[in-house]
């Protein structure tokens, strides 16, 4: 006997099909939500971590900073420092040279020569004073070149002008005092 098939073969198998298509459709959306949450899920991990990076390295720079400012003030510090020992090296290397420079102009200024002022400003010595005759100015401008304390001496003005009543010269000149070594650091120089 002959069998036929009368049912609808091809529709069932249509059907079959769209049931395969659907399951592996859902089984496709599933990965790749599966794989989205899970890329998601990494880039968040690795967002954090950097985060927390970043937020470490920021707290190492502040403490760099801090530290940064402290060497900024101890180098301030130690400049000053030695800018006050540079000073007090100079007072005491110096300390004698206006004991020297007063008893120099003591010995070196001629008789009839009397001072009205005496300025230093730096090495430059500025002195003005009366006397009888210009003569007198030339002998303490020559003693003053021979002297080892002082070089250069220049007239700056030379006037005639009354004192009391008697006629006198009015002088102003300059002198450059000349540093010079005293016999006490050399002695100390000596000794050591």
């Amino acid at each position: 006997m002959i069998r036929i098939n009368l049912l609808p073969h091809r529709e069932l198998k249509r059907a079959a099909r769209r049931r395969q298509f659907n399951i592996l459709l859902g089984i496709a959306v599933a990965a790749g939500v599966v794989a989205v949450i899970l890329g998601h899920s990494l880039i968040a991990a690795r967002q954090s971590a950097q985060d927390a990076r970043n937020a470490f390295l920021e707290q190492e720079i502040t403490k760099l900073d801090g530290q940064i400012g402290e060497i900024k003030k101890i180098r301030e510090q130690t400049q000053a420092l030695l800018e006050r020992k540079q000073v007090v090296e100079t007072l005491q290397s110096n300390r004698t040279e206006v004991v020297h420079l007063f008893d120099q102009m003591i010995r070196l200024l001629p008789d009839s020569l009397y001072l009205k002022s005496f300025k230093q400003a730096g090495d430059v010595v500025t002195i003005s004073g009366y006397t009888q005759s210009s003569a007198r100015v030339s002998t303490l401008m020559r003693n003053l070149d021979n002297s080892p304390w002082f070089e250069s001496a220049n007239l700056v003005e030379i006037k005639a002008t009354t004192v009391n009543n008697l006629r006198a010269n009015e002088f102003v000149l300059s002198v450059r005092q000349s540093r010079q070594q005293t016999d006490d650091a050399n002695d100390k120089g000596g000794k050591a």
